[in-house]
């Protein structure tokens, strides 16, 4: 018979049929006794729980008529009367609670795909809740079935669902407290790319906790939180995984470690082949906070490349890459892993010694076939293996157990132990006998071991095994092998098919992938250092036209994937420009030397890609190259290219300024649109946005340009202090970028709406603007966009009142920024903490936060620029604070200068509001209302609930009334612009 219990209380016989059982007491005891399957349930337990609290008289006998209606229902056999209770004899795999709890026990070993479908099937036997009959026993099966969804969702989340949110908020509705729920609702979100929402999901399980229970939330809550927090930061380039085991080097690898525990510069030192590598990789694959950087193909900016190895994607820099690196350094213990060092060793070497000494909690690995050869460093020199690991390697790479070991050793001793050279061969005896292969070896080699065996001798076996094996392709492989080295970071098979012209490249390919000349990772094929140096050399003649053919390849798939940038399916074809960008970075390099108005072309089709994506810096320095070369020649129809790449590079003088007024004259004479639309944003900063009458002309008639004019006149609006204008024209941009799905787009508007609608007093839909512009950064990977975000939003949340989620996210975007190396944005969130501090009555712990972050934006890595004016307006009120008026009117003025220099109205508005709080410290309560007036006029818009403007108000009131406050205010409301920046320029 069967029996369940996981919904209400059934029984079926050997034919499913199901069992009538009669009233519910004879349900309830059948209940019981299915609570411990197979044992005995004492006499007092069932009497309790049929009966509670009041048994009848003659409790016994009554628990023994219901035995026997149950023995009637199920059979006489089937309940046995034993001393001290009854046993329901019953195997207990035919109880569906049992049938439960094996399956769950099963799932926690299992791998999460298994585990998914075992949970699934264990929850599918439930038919509803525990049955009340159970008692106290229900709760526990109530709990064990909440277990098991929890494992269920955890299972899901491993398998990256993207379906759970509407589940789990049911969940966490019926269950509140559940803190496991919780989390994963967090973690859910995330997994979609709903990281605000996950944030906001974390601060309603905070409050609920300590309303409901007085209690912080759990170990594993918080440690969601956090990871949700830092999933935003800049993702740094971990040590490459393997596909094949790690044999041997366990004394280099214990000694490799003790130096990475005691020394900053390690350097692993020896010819190629010897494995340095891999060996760096598995030093440090357990260790923390690892960058690993890849200079074997770096013929660039050294610092640059490896800020990219940081995840370092802005567009705001210091003054240098190297100041930049330096910055993003700063504060992190980090292990720079440089891997390849000789091809840039000066360059490695000078770089490793300017952070070194910066930057003394950081450490670096270096792997070389020569020392870097500076101050501090320890070398560590790779053997080659001894025989014994390396005739396991050629025997595990072989895949051959059978070999015989003396043909294997010879082999190995040919080879000099060089583990790539002993893979190389191994490659070869999956389709040559082992003895053969000895032969062949022996005959190869014979002829270096004569004469003189000198240092160079192992460099020496590593190319004559690569020529060996070389020697043994095709003509075809061949041709395919030398042409497939113009590919930087591998090729897909479509784009070697179409770069290499080489006829059946697919079946080519597998050859070579066979023969270990080529990997297969994912979907590209790959060429290990020593092996694409080797075959590259096999070019000859036809390695320029090779890389003509690269580099036009890789434009035509620019321009295909710039057309899409613009649209919705921007996500698909960014992440495809990221696979691509080591090879759009090669053609590019060739370009720029070789053909420059390909290369002004690629640099046209990129710029879009470079700016969403935060990676402008990538090919800066390739810029500055092609700006020097190109200069005054360049053709006429490649002038917008060529701003381009002056807009490209990283400096604010040099370059730029000399072209500055090149670039001046072709934005006022033009007279169509560009022929890239991102053209119009890129050059808005340096030129200034069109009048709105040339911007008709400007403006082209495709679907994003149509939603980009008003977005750019609203931001006219703005500067101009007209709020109205600026909000109706952004709100006609969104829906116009929502219309065609453009994500850059949306998250612009929605960020500029979200900071006037909190101004205008309705903070909550603010915050859901901004969570939303968020979300929108997180999917389009363009981290200082986030950060800029998250300022905004924490600034609603301040004029809201609330400080505890505002402080979360200044403190989140300084931890963000300073990953970045952007000090401005680390300036944006200090005015926040200190205008919060201020407000506490922290006065000393303002000033300290207003002078960082003048002293981030003075550091000599930025000019001062509008986020400076706004320290000075924050400056200015922690003085007030302070009662030194006199300190705050000077920090104002000089802010009033920035805003009449610019003619920034809504900045010349806030400093205005900042005098009223010096005017009405000072008992001067008539220029304070005025002032505030004059602060609306200027902004565009009175701020509602602002916190400062209505603390000055309300003193203002009190000291003048209510009427005498009105007439001074509504007199300021009423000036002109011009006449109220005259107002607060006088006796400030």
């Amino acid at each position: 018979m069967w029996f369940g219990i996981l919904g209400p209380v059934q029984a079926r016989d050997d034919q499913g049929q199901a069992v009538e059982l009669g009233g519910p007491k004879v349900r309830a005891l059948l209940a019981l006794l299915l609570t411990e399957p197979g044992r005995v349930v004492p006499t007092e337990r069932l009497i309790d729980g049929l009966y509670g609290e009041q048994p009848p008289d003659g409790a016994a006998n009554a628990l023994q008529s219901q035995v026997s209606r149950l023995r009637r229902a199920l059979g006489g056999d089937r309940v046995e009367l034993h001393p001290g209770g009854y046993r329901l004899a019953v195997d207990p795999s035919d109880v569906d609670a049992v049938r439960f709890g094996a399956l769950v026990a099963e799932a926690h070993d299992a791998a999460p795909d298994q585990a998914e479908r075992i949970l699934g099937d264990a929850l599918a036997l439930w038919r509803g809740p525990a049955p009340d009959e159970l008692g106290p026993y229900k709760h526990k099966l109530d709990e064990a079935r909440l277990a098991a969804v929890e494992d269920h969702v955890d299972a899901q989340l491993a398998l990256d669902r993207q379906d759970l949110v509407p589940r789990l908020r049911e969940l966490v509705a019926e269950h509140p407290l559940r803190e496991r729920l919780r989390a994963q609702l967090m973690r859910a979100l995330a997994v979609a790319g709903r990281n605000a929402e996950a944030l906001t999901a974390y601060e309603d399980a905070r409050r609920t906790l300590a309303d409901e229970l007085g209690t912080d939330p759990s170990a594993e809550l918080a440690a969601t939180h956090l990871e949700i927090l830092n999933a935003g930061q800049p993702e740094t380039r971990r040590a490459p995984a393997q596909v094949s085991t790690f044999l041997g080097r366990a004394d280099e690898l214990a000694r490799l470690g003790d130096l990475l525990d005691t020394k900053r510069l390690v350097t692993l030192t020896g010819p190629g082949g010897t494995g340095k590598t891999r060996l760096a990789i598995e030093a440090v694959r357990t260790r923390g906070d690892v960058c690993f950087v890849e200079l074997a193909e770096v013929v660039d900016d050294l610092p640059q490349v490896v800020l990219a190895a940081l995840g370092m994607r802005a567009n705001r820099p210091p003054a240098t890459p190297e100041h930049r690196l330096l910055a993003a350094l700063r504060t992190r213990q980090v292990l720079l892993v440089f891997d390849n060092c000789e091809h840039v060793i000066e360059a490695a070497a000078t770089l490793a010694t300017r952070l070194l000494t910066a930057l003394p909690q950081l450490k670096i690995l270096a792997t070389s076939r020569e020392p870097l050869g500076i101050t501090g460093e320890t070398i560590l020199a790779v053997p080659t293996l001894d025989m014994s690991t390396a005739v396991r390697l050629f025997v595990d790479r072989a895949a051959d157990s059978t070999a015989e070991a003396d043909e294997v050793t010879r082999i190995c001793q040919a080879l000099d132990g060089l583990p790539l050279a002993i893979e190389l061969a191994a490659a070869r005896a999956r389709s040559l006998p082992i003895s053969q292969l000895a032969a062949r070896l022996d005959d190869r080699f014979t002829l270096l071991s004569k004469g003189s065996r000198t240092a160079d001798a192992r460099h020496r076996t590593l190319r004559a095994v690569v020529g060996w094996s070389w020697d043994l392709l095709d003509e075809q492989e061949r041709a395919l092998a030398a042409k497939l080295t113009v590919f930087s970071g591998g090729a897909t098979l479509s784009d070697a098919e179409a770069v290499c012209e080489q006829p059946d490249t697919m079946n080519l390919l597998t050859g070579l992938v066979d023969k270990s000349l080529v990997e297969l990772s994912a979907d590209r094929y790959r060429m290990l250092e020593t092996i694409r140096a080797f075959c590259a050399e096999q070019l000859g003649d036809a390695a320029e036209p090779a890389k003509r053919r690269h580099a036009e390849h890789f434009l035509e798939f620019a321009k295909r994937a710039n057309s899409h940038l613009l649209t919705a399916t921007q996500l698909d074809w960014l992440a495809r420009l990221d696979a691509e960008h080591d090879n759009l970075h090669a053609a590019l390099r060739w370009a720029v030397r070789s053909d420059p108005v390909l290369a002004l072309k690629l640099v046209g089709e990129l710029s879009t890609y470079w700016w969403m994506r935060g990676r402008r810096f990538d090919a800066a320095k390739l810029c500055q190259e092609l700006i020097t070369r190109v200069g005054s020649v360049t053709p006429a129809e490649m002038t917008e290219e060529f701003l381009l790449c002056v807009v490209n590079t990283f400096t604010d003088g040099g370059t730029r300024q000399v072209h500055m007024d090149a670039l001046q004259q072709w934005s006022s004479q033009r007279d169509r649109p560009p022929k890239h639309p991102f053209t119009t944003v890129l050059l808005a900063p340096v030129v200034g946005p069109p009048s709105e009458a040339v911007a008709v002309k400007l403006i082209g008639d495709d679907p994003w340009s149509h939603a980009l004019e008003p977005l750019g006149r609203g931001y006219q609006d703005s500067f101009a202090g007209d709020v109205d204008n600026a909000e109706q024209n952004w709100r006609q941009a969104l829906a116009r970028f929502r219309a065609i799905g453009e994500r850059w787009g949306i998250m612009q508007a929605l960020s500029e709406l979200g900071t006037v609608t909190s101004w205008r007093g309705k903070h909550a839909e603010a915050v859901g603007m901004l969570d939303e512009a968020i979300d929108l950064v997180g999917a389009l990977g363009a981290t200082e966009d986030l950060v800029d975000m998250l300022t905004r939003r924490g600034d609603c949340h301040f004029a809201a009142g609330d400080h505890t989620r505002a402080s979360q996210d200044y403190d989140r975007v300084v931890t963000l920024a300073q990953r970045l190396a952007a000090p401005s944005l680390v300036a944006g969130a200090r005015i926040g903490q200190a205008a919060i501090a201020r407000l506490s009555g922290a006065t000393a712990e303002a000033r300290r936060l207003a002078d960082l972050a003048l002293d981030e934006v003075d550091g000599g890595w930025f000019g001062p620029d509008w986020i400076r004016s706004q320290i000075l307006v924050e400056a200015g009120r922690v003085a007030c604070a302070e009662g030194n008026a006199a300190e705050a009117r000077a920090l104002l003025s000089e802010a009033i200068g920035d805003a009449v220099r610019w003619n920034h109205l809504p900045l010349a508005g806030a400093t205005a509001e900042a005098l009223a709080d010096v005017a009405q410290s000072t008992g001067d309560s008539h220029r304070a209302a005025r002032l505030l007036g004059a602060g609306a006029a200027l902004r565009g818009v009175a701020i509602a609930s602002a916190v400062d403007v209505e603390r000055v108000r309300a003193a203002a009131v009190a000291a003048i009334g209510r009427h005498a406050f009105g007439a001074e205010y509504d007199a300021g409301l009423a000036m002109p612009p011009a006449q109220a920046m005259e107002f607060i320029q006088l006796r400030n």
